[in-house]
């Protein structure tokens, strides 16, 4: 059986963890007092004068007497009481403060005194946390219910305006010619009508009407209803983020003309968008959604609480041979956090509403939303990733002896078919070390799904990242001995090399597939992050959208070598099987700066959004490292070129800073250590891991390995082959240092979440208030 302790650390929300009653401090007093209550060893002298024969009529009268004694009367142990708290200020407060009482002296007063002082302020807590989040939710609740409103009252007048556009358009079609016809007909084309042309005055009137009945004033309402001073009224508005690149562009231009033009809005009032409508009635269905995810944690959180109070209190029964648990779970169950049914209630609410209007009253549909089932872990997943590794093993074996017995290691094959294969090592091992790394944050309980915005349902475990690790290696291994063989029998060497590149050509396909296999969510996940990250700053930034953009940076090499294949492929020199004409060529050479700036360029592109967007120096300050790591890189592939005194001075100073600036921003900024005033020497208050030690060694791996570039300005003369396995395993150092630097990018991420609060996501509502005249 389960330890109850084990159990609430499993099942406790992670961003909660402080607001839980502390179960674990409870138990180690209760704990302290039955070691306080062992009687001191004193020698004991028994004299035996023999058994009598009225013993067990005497013990029989003794029970009797203390069974009737208890019913005669009911000692009251303990007495809780509950009282309005006083603010600094003398006024009262709205917060329920219980206080508990010893009315019956225990042999250890001190002891248990000072228990149920601790047992009444995790009490107090858990209690006035619940308050606080339900009030949240509550007013959450009632902001979505006055936007469902207006949403449906828009929607109601866009469908009553369209039916009355093509009632009339029907009617003009018969007066005039079919050629003026057809151009009535494209204006109101769904096509080409994204933005309708302003009503009439009747159909505004009706407009007015119908959102007023909410007190909102919505088109048109500038000129119909002003103040007294002459000023217009609030009106609500359409706000949809900018989270694409045509809303970007469409927002930078309107704040353009802002500048430029004193009043850029006419005086017609504002159009209808059916398209903000849609996007906005997708932004209200995903705020029901984390609403209701809201209420089953608060609800989750209850429970779980009452049980912790529970097994407490009977365990300190158990120690003090008193019934005390009795009387103060009376009071927990009287608490506000168990007895308020308000939680439970606008949770009906919610699946009622949903139902109704956004799964057209099919409530089976409306629970696979506000309720994912989450897909448990597979037996099968560790059969076929233990299976790929043995596989991987075996013929990792089989190849490094066939390789050293061929000695096909000649300049030729290492410049063709290496890129290739080292490409897919380097994916490969990066994807161990995500792996390695959702290990390691579900066993220590950091939220990643949360952090990412990763649907539970369909995101990737740590078993899923290793199988998929694992096949894709055996496969590759597996082309390489094909490769192997196939050279060693004489065919020609063209016709050979074109299994790295069907190799390259299957992934790339398996990748884009549109059918359901092999993680088809995680692949177009995958695929949408990547298309946010080449298009920045046009997509909105997302936590996963910079973390996947940092992962490129340390995948240059990986870049590298996609060019080198592209080129190898394309240009025509598996016909020719000349290696040189890639890499003498101009567009090839010049290809290489675009691609070692293009992640930190990315990168940089993200900062900027995300400066524009909440307007934090922070991020220019991040934007000025991506700057001076591109400087570096430049610096490096021409020193490589053109060696000389002068670029190897440049490639030492714009390193070495660029070194500098990477690592105070992974110390201080990522990881949030080396606080001057924390408990914890040189590192933060909040840890995750409890030996502090390893965090140092963290500290010192992640300068050494970031200085590896010292390696590119040495210029060892070590052959081909050897050059090419030393650029390998610098690459592959890097990769490994960042999953190092994944892990606690993540933990500190979850305790800054956790230090708010923050247990689900925050999604923007559509409709605000704003003054009519911008």
């Amino acid at each position: 059986m389960v330890k109850f302790s084990k159990e609430l650390e499993a099942q406790l929300i992670p961003e909660w963890k402080d607001a839980f009653v502390n179960y674990w401090q409870l138990k180690k007093h209760v704990k302290k007092i039955m070691l306080a209550r062992k009687p001191r060893h004193v020698p004991h002298i028994s004299y035996d004068y023999g058994a009598s024969i009225f013993d067990p009529v005497r013990i029989l009268m003794n029970k009797v007497s203390g069974w009737m004694k208890n019913q005669e009367e009911d000692p009251q142990i303990i007495q809780v009481k509950s009282k309005i708290s006083v603010g600094e200020d003398g006024e009262e407060e709205d917060v329920e403060v219980y206080e508990t009482e010893l009315v019956q002296l225990f042999s250890q007063e001190d002891e248990v005194k000072m228990f149920f002082e601790m047992l009444d302020d995790e009490l107090n807590k858990v209690n006035q946390f619940y308050k606080t989040r339900e009030s949240e939710f509550l007013e959450r609740g009632e902001i979505l219910n006055k936007q469902l409103q207006i949403l449906l009252d828009l929607k109601r007048v866009l469908n009553e305006w369209r039916r009355k556009n093509v009632a009339a358009n029907l009617m003009t079609s018969k007066r005039f010619s079919r050629s003026n016809s057809s151009d009535l007909n494209s204006d109101f084309s769904e096509s080409h009508s994204e933005c309708f042309a302003s009503p009439t005055d009747s159909q505004t009137d009706d407009v007015i009407e119908t959102l007023e009945k909410n007190g909102i004033n919505f088109v048109n309402s500038a000129t119909r209803s002003k103040s007294k001073n002459g000023k217009p009224k609030m009106r609500t508005r359409i706000d949809i983020p900018a989270t694409t690149p045509t809303r970007t562009i469409a927002a930078v231009t309107s704040m353009l003309l802002e500048d430029l033009v004193n009043n850029p809005k006419k005086e017609g009032g504002e159009y209808i968008n059916r398209k903000k409508i849609q996007c906005a009635e997708k932004m209200i269905r995903g705020a029901f959604v984390e609403l209701y995810k809201g209420l089953g944690l608060l609800k989750k959180y209850s429970s779980l609480n009452m049980v912790a109070f529970t097994k407490i209190l009977k365990k300190f029964d158990k120690v003090s041979n008193q019934q005390a648990s009795a009387s103060y779970l009376k009071v927990v169950k009287r608490a506000h956090f168990i007895s308020s049914d308000k939680v439970v209630r606008l949770m009906d609410e919610v699946e009622t509403l949903f139902t109704h209007h956004f799964t057209n009253s099919d409530r089976k549909k409306a629970m696979k939303f506000l309720r994912p089932q989450q897909n448990t872990e597979s037996h099968m997943v560790t059969f076929f990733v233990g299976l790929f590794t043995g596989c991987f093993v075996t013929l990792f074996s089989v190849y490094a002896i066939l390789a050293h017995l061929s000695g096909v290691f000649s300049p030729v094959y290492m410049e063709t078919v290496y890129p290739i294969f080292s490409m897919f090592a380097l994916l490969s091992l990066h994807l161990f070390m995500y792996g390695c790394n959702l290990f390691m944050w579900k066993n220590t309980r950091i939220n990643y799904n949360f952090i990412f915005e990763f649907q539970p349902s369909t995101a990737l475990k740590y078993r899923d990242a290793f199988l998929i690790c694992t096949c894709l290696m055996t496969a590759v291994v597996g082309a390489l001995i094909i490769h192997l063989i196939l050279l060693s029998t004489g065919l020609p060497p063209h016709h050979v090399d074109m299994i790295p590149g069907i190799l390259l050509l299957f992934f790339v396909v398996l990748l884009v597939c549109p059918f359901n296999i092999f993680y088809r969510p995680t692949r177009y996940c995958f695929l949408r992050v990547i298309r946010n990250i080449v298009c920045s700053p046009f997509y909105k930034v997302l936590l996963v959208d910079f973390f996947m953009a940092d992962q490129l940076t340390s995948q240059i090499t990986l870049l590298r070598h996609m060019e080198s294949a592209a080129c190898y492929f394309l240009a025509g020199s598996i016909k020719t099987h000349q290696y040189e004409t890639c890499k003498s060529g101009k567009l090839y050479r010049e290809l290489a700066y675009v691609i070692s700036f293009a992640p930190y360029y990315w990168r940089a592109m993200q900062c900027a959004r995300r400066w524009f967007d909440e307007s934090n120096s922070d991020h220019l300050a991040n934007l000025g490292k991506y700057v001076s790591a591109m400087v570096a890189a430049g610096a490096r592939l021409t020193y490589a070129r053109e060696p000389s005194n002068l670029w190897m001075a440049i490639v030492l100073v714009t390193s070495i800073v660029a070194t500098v600036y990477q690592l105070y921003w992974d110390f201080i900024k990522d990881w949030g250590l080396f606080d001057p005033k924390s408990k914890n020497l040189w590192l933060r208050d909040d840890l995750i891991l409890k030996n502090k030690g390893v965090y140092y060694v963290s500290i010192a791996i992640n300068l050494v390995l970031r200085v590896a570039w010292v390696e590119s300005v040495m210029h060892f003369n070590i052959g081909v082959f050897k050059s090419h396995l030393l650029d390998f395993s610098l690459a592959s150092l890097e990769v490994i240092r960042r999953g190092h630097w994944n892990y606690y990018r993540l933990e500190n991420e979850h305790l800054n979440n956790v230090g708010k609060f923050r247990a689900v996501k925050t999604v923007p509502l559509p409709f605000r208030e704003a003054d009519s005249d911008g």
